[in-house]
């Protein structure tokens, strides 16, 4: 394997490669490459975000981060459609990226339900046909993101121009990297392949209303950063049942234990630690194999700018107990929609037969 070829691997494949070294010597190259790569990866995402705060203003910076995620996992996911299809799925989801959240938090509590299920709808439909690939895990993620950071006036209309700089950057590494790619499913076949009876459609729509209404309960009762528990529903509504629960065991601990790192670092190190606290976070991701200690370290720099809204105390009470609001209700809003789309499934096979 050549340097650069070690460079592509994901934490879990760099830690195995170490792991199966057979002299110090090989163990301590390899070890030195997986490092290498998490302190390049950490200078490039810092100055790609920053990069975009400055030119389209801080409130923007979320904006960097979602067009960066979009560049790296774009980068090798597809959408298993072709490139037309393609590419037209990927101005419509940015499209909804640039105006959904916005009118969601423009409309009222039944307003914003309706707004956020039918965006993150066409957003699964369009962007997660081939759902091995995890598409959601950062198209929905960005639009939850941008839901709850949102802005308005003069900053909206830089995050629109944040938007649709990062849509053509992301279109173009989309392009290079999967034009010669040959599929045969066009756009409307995948619309053809909406059945309720696929466990696709029966995930895209569990995931679509179990989201929405997370957050739609989340406001109702005026819990503050309703985002996290649509983040953490999300996160755990996975396609298979198994994956479902060994996320709700890694989210719910990993978000106590990174409240715990966050409250001992900035009593150590006081508030003056706060605008670091987000680099450490990524790097700990970046050492990170296992979904418990990512969500660790992920939880540090979303508590960090919390606390300059809700105080120390209110972001990591809220940062853990929306964790765990979020996760409980999507596993239990897994069984209610599996039952429910079962019985809907059965009843339309009799009415057909």
């Amino acid at each position: 394997m050549t340097f650069y070829q070690e460079l592509q691997l994901n934490q879990a494949g760099s830690k195995a490669l170490i792991k199966n070294c057979t002299t110090s010597g090989e163990k301590l190259r390899h070890t030195f490459v997986y490092l290498f790569k998490i302190f390049i990866t950490m200078v490039f995402c810092v100055a790609f975000v920053m990069g975009y705060g400055k030119i389209f203003g801080d409130e923007n910076s979320i904006v960097g981060v979602i067009i960066l995620l979009c560049v790296m996992v774009f980068r090798n996911a597809d959408f298993g459609m072709k490139m037309t299809g393609s590419l037209t799925s990927m101005a419509i989801i940015f499209s909804i990226l640039a105006f959904g959240p916005r009118l969601a938090n423009m409309a009222g509590l039944f307003g914003e339900l309706l707004i956020n299920a039918a965006c993150i709808f066409v957003l699964l439909f369009l962007g997660c046909h081939n759902i091995m690939m995890s598409n959601h895990s950062t198209i929905v993620l960005g639009y939850l993101l941008l839901y709850g950071y949102d802005t308005t006036g003069k900053d909206y209309l830089f995050r629109l121009a944040a938007i649709a700089t990062g849509a053509l950057l992301t279109g173009i590494v989309f392009y290079r990297n999967h034009h010669k790619i040959a599929y045969k499913r066009t756009l409307s076949d995948v619309v053809k392949e909406f059945r309720i009876d696929s466990l696709r459609t029966r995930w895209q729509i569990t995931v679509t209303f179990g989201v929405s209404t997370a957050i739609f309960l989340g406001g109702l009762f005026h819990i503050p950063r309703t985002m996290w528990i649509g983040i953490a529903a999300m996160s755990i509504l996975m396609p298979f049942r198994n994956d479902l629960k060994g996320r709700v065991k890694g989210r719910i601990p990993g978000n106590i234990i990174g409240g715990v790192v966050f409250l001992a670092l900035y009593l150590l190190f006081s508030p003056s630690i706060l605008p670091y606290i987000g680099m450490i976070g990524g790097v700990g991701v970046g050492l990170s194999a296992s979904y418990k200690w990512q969500a660790v370290f992920n939880s540090l720099g979303a508590m960090a700018i919390a606390t300059a809204i809700l105080g120390l105390p209110g972001a990591i009470l809220f940062r853990i107990l929306n964790n765990i609001l979020g996760s409980v209700y999507g596993q239990l809003f897994e069984k209610i929609s599996s039952n429910v789309l079962d019985r809907f499934t059965a009843s339309a096979s009799c009415a057909e037969a």
